[in-house]
């Protein structure tokens, strides 16, 4: 039978870690540095930037349980996060979309027909959840109680199109208690937020958009302007074509 923590012992652990672990910034330096130094076009430069430093986040995570002795309790198809609201800023958001450009076709495609029916199928949820304030603090509450699923989920599997590239809050949120709190509660206490790693990941993509934008460099996103402009995940790719049209 498996042992999960309990809630008290994932307090304890978050707190050790608070006390004592220093993140250290070197790790999403690096991929400055080598990004900014390489021969490689301005839109592979963008690119890659971007996944690898989602992916970096993914490590320190990794680097932080290790430190604390903690396994996460999440597993494929567990998708009770998938319901939460996703807010991306406009820059996130064209560089996802050029990066799903880039899948293979039928990979690519299977996730378009989706967002058809997904838009179809969820207009009145929408409706409500796209017109929801970002600011207050009662929206997480009530966009879950909608029982809206993000558009990068697919409803057979229950798993991420987009896994890879998928954004910070779906990678910073994890169980480590019984995933059965998950399922009978709307905002459980026990999952823990490593959300704090976002300005690791956007001030190095920050940084990287900028000297090529000093550079003179075409940018497929309006720099800086998009790193300003937040809403939901399922209302960008809504706007996909206008943000197409921008250049993606």
């Amino acid at each position: 039978m498996t042992e999960y923590l309990k809630h008290q012992d994932i307090i304890d652990k978050c707190e050790r870690l608070n006390q004592n672990y220093q993140v250290d910034p070197a790790f999403f330096d690096n991929i400055i540095e080598e990004l900014l130094d390489s021969e490689m076009d301005t839109n592979s430069v963008i690119l890659n930037g971007f996944k690898r430093l989602l992916s970096e986040v993914d490590h320190e995570i990794e680097r932080m349980e290790d430190y604390a002795g903690m396994k996460a309790s999440c597993f494929k198809g567990c998708a009770f996060c998938c319901y939460f609201p996703i807010i991306v800023t406009q820059m996130e958001a064209k560089i996802m979309l050029k990066e799903i450009e880039n899948f293979p076709e039928e990979r690519k495609e299977k996730i378009y027909q989706h967002w058809d029916s997904y838009f179809d199928e969820h207009q009145v949820k929408l409706d409500t959840a796209l017109n929801m304030d970002i600011q207050d603090s009662e929206t997480k509450l009530n966009y879950k109680r909608l029982d809206l699923p993000c558009p990068m989920l697919d409803p057979e599997t229950k798993t991420c199109m987009a896994y890879e590239i998928r954004p910070i809050p779906c990678r910073t949120y994890l169980n480590y208690a019984n995933p059965k709190v998950c399922a009978e509660n709307h905002m459980p206490d026990e999952p823990f937020s490593y959300e704090f790693l976002y300005e690791y990941y956007m001030g190095a993509l920050n940084e990287i958009m900028q000297a090529l934008y000093e550079n003179g460099e075409e940018l497929f996103v309006d720099y800086p302007s998009d790193v300003w402009s937040y809403d939901y995940l399922p209302a960008w790719i809504k706007r996909r074509s206008e943000l197409e049209g921008e250049g993606v």
